[in-house]
Protein backbone atom coordinates (compact mmCIF):
# COMPACT_ATOMS: atom_id res chain seq x y z
CA UNK A 1 0.00 0.00 0.00
CA UNK A 2 1.33 3.45 -0.94
CA UNK A 3 2.00 5.76 2.00
CA UNK A 4 0.30 9.16 1.79
CA UNK A 5 2.51 11.93 3.17
CA UNK A 6 1.56 15.41 4.35
CA UNK A 7 4.56 16.72 2.44
CA UNK A 8 8.27 16.23 1.87
CA UNK A 9 10.73 17.99 4.18
CA UNK A 10 14.51 18.10 3.68
CA UNK A 11 16.72 18.53 6.76
CA UNK A 12 20.21 19.89 6.11
CA UNK A 13 22.32 19.62 9.29
CA UNK A 14 25.68 18.07 10.21
CA UNK A 15 24.72 17.39 13.85
CA UNK A 16 23.50 13.77 14.38
CA UNK A 17 21.39 14.69 17.42
CA UNK A 18 19.49 17.40 15.53
CA UNK A 19 18.95 15.11 12.55
CA UNK A 20 17.55 12.34 14.77
CA UNK A 21 15.22 14.67 16.69
CA UNK A 22 13.86 16.41 13.59
CA UNK A 23 13.57 13.23 11.55
CA UNK A 24 11.57 11.48 14.28
CA UNK A 25 9.36 14.54 14.86
CA UNK A 26 8.54 15.01 11.18
CA UNK A 27 8.06 11.31 10.44
CA UNK A 28 5.62 10.97 13.32
CA UNK A 29 3.72 13.99 11.97
CA UNK A 30 3.25 12.25 8.62
CA UNK A 31 5.99 13.91 6.54
CA UNK A 32 8.42 12.20 4.19
CA UNK A 33 11.92 13.14 5.41
CA UNK A 34 15.03 13.70 3.28
CA UNK A 35 18.39 14.16 5.01
CA UNK A 36 21.62 15.88 3.94
CA UNK A 37 24.62 16.50 6.19
CA UNK A 38 26.13 19.36 4.13
CA UNK A 39 25.13 21.97 1.60
CA UNK A 40 26.63 20.35 -1.49
CA UNK A 41 24.79 17.08 -0.80
CA UNK A 42 21.54 19.01 -0.38
CA UNK A 43 22.02 20.81 -3.70
CA UNK A 44 22.63 17.47 -5.42
CA UNK A 45 19.62 15.77 -3.83
CA UNK A 46 17.09 18.44 -4.81
CA UNK A 47 17.83 17.68 -8.46
CA UNK A 48 16.31 14.22 -7.99
CA UNK A 49 13.46 14.94 -5.56
CA UNK A 50 12.28 18.45 -4.73
CA UNK A 51 11.10 18.87 -1.12
CA UNK A 52 8.19 21.09 -0.16
CA UNK A 53 10.29 22.84 2.52
CA UNK A 54 13.96 22.81 3.53
CA UNK A 55 15.13 23.11 7.16
CA UNK A 56 18.69 24.41 6.87
CA UNK A 57 21.42 24.62 9.48
CA UNK A 58 23.57 27.75 9.14
CA UNK A 59 26.97 26.48 10.35
CA UNK A 60 28.06 23.41 8.37
CA UNK A 61 31.29 22.01 6.87
CA UNK A 62 32.00 23.01 3.28
CA UNK A 63 29.56 25.67 2.12
CA UNK A 64 27.43 27.10 4.92
CA UNK A 65 23.66 27.44 5.01
CA UNK A 66 23.67 30.98 3.62
CA UNK A 67 25.63 29.96 0.52
CA UNK A 68 23.50 26.85 0.04
CA UNK A 69 20.34 28.95 0.18
CA UNK A 70 21.77 31.47 -2.27
CA UNK A 71 22.50 28.73 -4.81
CA UNK A 72 19.01 27.29 -4.40
CA UNK A 73 17.47 30.69 -5.10
CA UNK A 74 19.65 31.22 -8.18
CA UNK A 75 18.30 28.03 -9.78
CA UNK A 76 14.90 28.47 -11.47
CA UNK A 77 14.09 24.83 -10.69
CA UNK A 78 14.55 25.26 -6.92
CA UNK A 79 14.07 28.98 -6.24
CA UNK A 80 10.47 28.55 -5.07
CA UNK A 81 11.28 25.99 -2.34
CA UNK A 82 10.77 27.67 1.08
CA UNK A 83 13.92 27.65 3.23
CA UNK A 84 13.78 27.89 7.04
CA UNK A 85 17.12 28.41 8.79
CA UNK A 86 17.95 26.63 12.06
CA UNK A 87 20.56 28.49 14.04
CA UNK A 88 21.84 29.30 17.47
CA UNK A 89 23.13 32.63 16.20
CA UNK A 90 21.30 35.63 17.59
CA UNK A 91 23.28 38.50 16.03
CA UNK A 92 21.08 40.79 13.92
CA UNK A 93 23.51 40.82 10.98
CA UNK A 94 23.33 37.05 10.67
CA UNK A 95 19.54 37.06 10.74
CA UNK A 96 19.36 39.78 8.09
CA UNK A 97 21.85 37.98 5.88
CA UNK A 98 19.65 34.90 5.89
CA UNK A 99 16.65 36.87 4.70
CA UNK A 100 18.76 38.57 2.03
CA UNK A 101 19.74 35.14 0.69
CA UNK A 102 16.08 34.20 0.33
CA UNK A 103 15.15 32.46 3.60
CA UNK A 104 11.56 32.81 4.80
CA UNK A 105 11.98 32.21 8.52
CA UNK A 106 14.28 31.24 11.40
CA UNK A 107 14.06 28.51 13.99
CA UNK A 108 16.31 29.30 16.95
CA UNK A 109 18.18 26.40 18.57
CA UNK A 110 17.72 24.50 20.80
CA UNK A 111 15.03 22.97 18.61
CA UNK A 112 11.52 22.64 20.06
CA UNK A 113 9.46 20.12 18.03
CA UNK A 114 6.06 21.85 18.51
CA UNK A 115 7.50 25.13 17.17
CA UNK A 116 9.08 23.37 14.18
CA UNK A 117 5.80 21.67 13.27
CA UNK A 118 3.82 24.91 13.65
CA UNK A 119 6.17 26.88 11.39
CA UNK A 120 6.28 24.14 8.79
CA UNK A 121 2.48 23.99 8.74
CA UNK A 122 2.21 27.76 8.16
CA UNK A 123 4.82 27.95 5.41
CA UNK A 124 3.64 24.79 3.71
CA UNK A 125 0.10 26.20 3.54
CA UNK A 126 1.38 29.50 2.12
CA UNK A 127 3.50 27.72 -0.50
CA UNK A 128 0.59 25.52 -1.58
CA UNK A 129 -1.79 28.47 -1.82
CA UNK A 130 0.73 30.31 -3.98
CA UNK A 131 1.06 27.26 -6.24
CA UNK A 132 -2.72 26.94 -6.54
CA UNK A 133 -2.97 30.60 -7.53
CA UNK A 134 -0.23 30.23 -10.14
CA UNK A 135 -1.88 27.10 -11.57
CA UNK A 136 -5.24 28.86 -11.74
CA UNK A 137 -3.70 31.81 -13.56
CA UNK A 138 -1.92 29.52 -16.03
CA UNK A 139 -5.28 27.93 -16.97
CA UNK A 140 -7.05 31.28 -17.31
CA UNK A 141 -7.33 33.21 -20.56
CA UNK A 142 -5.26 35.90 -18.81
CA UNK A 143 -1.60 35.55 -17.85
CA UNK A 144 -0.26 37.57 -14.92
CA UNK A 145 2.74 39.34 -13.45
CA UNK A 146 3.36 41.87 -10.70
CA UNK A 147 5.35 45.10 -10.97
CA UNK A 148 6.45 47.88 -8.63
CA UNK A 149 5.65 51.55 -9.18
CA UNK A 150 8.66 51.91 -11.51
CA UNK A 151 7.45 49.10 -13.78
CA UNK A 152 10.03 46.55 -12.63
CA UNK A 153 8.76 42.94 -12.57
CA UNK A 154 8.63 41.34 -9.10
CA UNK A 155 6.75 38.15 -10.05
CA UNK A 156 6.04 36.54 -13.40
CA UNK A 157 3.88 33.54 -14.33
CA UNK A 158 5.36 31.16 -16.95
CA UNK A 159 2.57 31.93 -19.42
CA UNK A 160 3.09 35.70 -19.04
CA UNK A 161 6.81 35.23 -19.66
CA UNK A 162 6.16 33.35 -22.90
CA UNK A 163 3.39 35.67 -24.07
CA UNK A 164 5.30 38.93 -23.55
CA UNK A 165 8.55 37.57 -24.98
CA UNK A 166 6.90 36.24 -28.14
CA UNK A 167 4.30 38.95 -28.78
CA UNK A 168 6.74 41.82 -28.13
CA UNK A 169 9.51 40.10 -30.16
CA UNK A 170 12.06 40.46 -27.34
CA UNK A 171 15.67 39.43 -27.95
CA UNK A 172 15.71 37.32 -24.77
CA UNK A 173 12.98 35.98 -22.44
CA UNK A 174 11.65 38.58 -20.04
CA UNK A 175 12.44 37.81 -16.38
CA UNK A 176 11.92 38.95 -12.80
CA UNK A 177 13.75 42.25 -12.09
CA UNK A 178 13.44 43.30 -15.75
CA UNK A 179 11.45 46.39 -16.64
CA UNK A 180 8.34 46.00 -18.78
CA UNK A 181 8.93 46.54 -22.50
CA UNK A 182 7.63 49.67 -24.17
CA UNK A 183 4.89 50.78 -24.72
CA UNK A 184 3.47 48.67 -21.85
CA UNK A 185 5.94 50.30 -19.42
CA UNK A 186 4.87 53.87 -20.15
CA UNK A 187 1.17 52.98 -20.04
CA UNK A 188 1.52 51.08 -16.75
CA UNK A 189 3.41 53.89 -15.03
CA UNK A 190 0.80 56.41 -16.22
CA UNK A 191 -2.06 54.20 -14.94
CA UNK A 192 -0.32 53.69 -11.58
CA UNK A 193 0.10 57.45 -11.18
CA UNK A 194 -3.55 58.10 -12.10
CA UNK A 195 -4.93 55.36 -9.85
CA UNK A 196 -2.83 56.58 -6.92
CA UNK A 197 -4.37 60.02 -7.39
CA UNK A 198 -7.92 58.63 -7.66
CA UNK A 199 -7.38 56.02 -4.90
CA UNK A 200 -9.19 53.36 -6.95
CA UNK A 201 -8.71 51.03 -9.92
CA UNK A 202 -9.74 52.55 -13.27
CA UNK A 203 -10.24 49.13 -14.91
CA UNK A 204 -9.01 50.48 -18.25
CA UNK A 205 -7.46 48.17 -20.84
CA UNK A 206 -4.45 48.87 -23.01
CA UNK A 207 -3.92 47.14 -26.36
CA UNK A 208 -0.54 47.01 -28.06
CA UNK A 209 -0.18 47.04 -31.83
CA UNK A 210 1.49 43.62 -31.54
CA UNK A 211 -1.69 42.02 -30.18
CA UNK A 212 -1.52 42.14 -26.38
CA UNK A 213 -4.38 43.30 -24.16
CA UNK A 214 -3.23 44.57 -20.74
CA UNK A 215 -5.17 45.40 -17.55
CA UNK A 216 -3.74 46.76 -14.31
CA UNK A 217 -5.00 46.32 -10.74
CA UNK A 218 -3.63 47.28 -7.34
CA UNK A 219 -2.41 44.63 -4.90
CA UNK A 220 -2.71 44.56 -1.12
CA UNK A 221 0.86 45.87 -1.03
CA UNK A 222 0.47 49.52 -2.07
CA UNK A 223 3.85 49.44 -3.86
CA UNK A 224 2.96 46.45 -6.04
CA UNK A 225 0.53 46.13 -8.96
CA UNK A 226 -0.92 43.17 -10.83
CA UNK A 227 -0.88 43.11 -14.62
CA UNK A 228 -3.23 40.75 -16.45
CA UNK A 229 -2.34 40.16 -20.09
CA UNK A 230 -3.81 38.13 -22.92
CA UNK A 231 -3.73 37.92 -26.67
CA UNK A 232 -6.12 40.36 -28.31
CA UNK A 233 -8.66 38.31 -30.24
CA UNK A 234 -9.22 41.31 -32.52
CA UNK A 235 -5.58 41.52 -33.55
CA UNK A 236 -5.07 42.08 -37.27
CA UNK A 237 -2.31 40.78 -39.50
CA UNK A 238 -1.09 44.30 -40.29
CA UNK A 239 1.57 43.48 -42.94
CA UNK A 240 -0.85 41.28 -44.94
CA UNK A 241 -3.64 43.88 -44.80
CA UNK A 242 -1.23 46.63 -45.81
CA UNK A 243 -0.23 44.76 -48.97
CA UNK A 244 -3.79 43.64 -49.80
CA UNK A 245 -5.35 47.10 -49.51
CA UNK A 246 -2.50 49.28 -50.73
CA UNK A 247 -2.24 51.14 -47.42
CA UNK A 248 0.81 52.01 -45.37
CA UNK A 249 1.51 50.10 -42.16
CA UNK A 250 0.65 53.18 -40.10
CA UNK A 251 -2.65 53.62 -41.95
CA UNK A 252 -3.72 50.02 -41.24
CA UNK A 253 -2.63 50.46 -37.61
CA UNK A 254 -4.82 53.56 -37.28
CA UNK A 255 -7.83 51.68 -38.67
CA UNK A 256 -7.21 48.87 -36.19
CA UNK A 257 -7.37 51.34 -33.29
CA UNK A 258 -10.51 52.94 -34.73
CA UNK A 259 -12.15 49.50 -34.84
CA UNK A 260 -11.46 49.25 -31.10
CA UNK A 261 -13.35 52.44 -30.38
CA UNK A 262 -10.41 54.81 -29.97
CA UNK A 263 -10.77 58.50 -30.84
CA UNK A 264 -8.26 60.30 -33.06
CA UNK A 265 -6.79 61.97 -29.98
CA UNK A 266 -6.39 58.64 -28.19
CA UNK A 267 -4.82 57.07 -31.28
CA UNK A 268 -2.37 59.94 -31.45
CA UNK A 269 -1.36 59.32 -27.82
CA UNK A 270 -0.95 55.58 -28.44
CA UNK A 271 1.16 56.12 -31.55
CA UNK A 272 3.01 59.07 -30.02
CA UNK A 273 1.72 61.40 -32.71
CA UNK A 274 -0.64 64.39 -32.89
CA UNK A 275 -4.35 64.00 -33.62
CA UNK A 276 -3.80 66.27 -36.63
CA UNK A 277 -1.39 63.71 -38.08
CA UNK A 278 -3.97 60.99 -37.47
CA UNK A 279 -6.58 63.10 -39.30
CA UNK A 280 -4.21 63.48 -42.26
CA UNK A 281 -3.67 59.72 -42.38
CA UNK A 282 -7.45 59.22 -42.37
CA UNK A 283 -7.85 61.50 -45.38
CA UNK A 284 -5.36 59.33 -47.29
CA UNK A 285 -7.15 56.16 -46.14
CA UNK A 286 -10.55 57.42 -47.33
CA UNK A 287 -9.06 58.34 -50.70
CA UNK A 288 -7.31 54.99 -51.18
CA UNK A 289 -10.32 52.90 -50.13
CA UNK A 290 -12.90 55.06 -51.88
CA UNK A 291 -14.99 55.67 -48.73
CA UNK A 292 -16.14 58.70 -46.83
CA UNK A 293 -16.46 57.53 -43.22
CA UNK A 294 -14.41 55.81 -40.55
CA UNK A 295 -17.01 53.04 -40.21
CA UNK A 296 -16.93 52.25 -43.94
CA UNK A 297 -13.11 52.09 -43.93
CA UNK A 298 -13.05 49.78 -40.92
CA UNK A 299 -15.72 47.55 -42.49
CA UNK A 300 -13.56 47.02 -45.59
CA UNK A 301 -10.52 46.10 -43.53
CA UNK A 302 -12.47 43.78 -41.22
CA UNK A 303 -13.98 42.02 -44.22
CA UNK A 304 -10.50 41.50 -45.66
CA UNK A 305 -9.15 40.36 -42.25
CA UNK A 306 -11.95 37.78 -41.90
CA UNK A 307 -11.31 36.40 -45.38
CA UNK A 308 -7.63 35.89 -44.51
CA UNK A 309 -8.42 33.63 -41.51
Amino acid sequence: MNTIYNGTIMIVDDTPGNLALLSDTLSEAGYRVLVATDGLTALEQVNYLKPDIILMDVVMPGINGFETCRRLKENVETQDIPVLFMTGLSELDDLLRGFNEGALDYIIKPIRPPEVLARIDVHLSLARNKKRAENALSLNTFSALTINTAGCISWLSPTAKTLITEMMSLAKPIAINDFLPEPILSWSKARISLENEMHKDTNEEFQTSTGLCVKLASCQDSNEFLLLIKKDSQNWDLPSLKDALGLTLREVEILMWISRGKTNKEIGQILQSSHRTVNKHLEHIFEKLGVGTRAAAVAIVQQRASSNH
